[in-house]
């Protein structure tokens, strides 16, 4: 069986402006997910615009 990732939905992280797309672990809460990372909900305050 090949599985297909190509119809997954999209986000744009709000810290870094990267998009990022869904996964499995995020199912149940995917309207709340709004960072990328851990990194990035880590930077959410501290940065105010992307890094460059």
């Amino acid at each position: 069986m090949v599985h297909r990732k190509r119809h997954l939905p999209e986000k744009t992280c709000v810290v870094c402006q990267r998009p990022f797309a869904w996964r499995k672990k995020w199912e149940k809460v995917w309207d709340e997910v709004r960072y990328c990372s851990d990194a990035c909900r880590a930077r959410r305050g501290s940065a105010k615009s992307p890094p460059v």
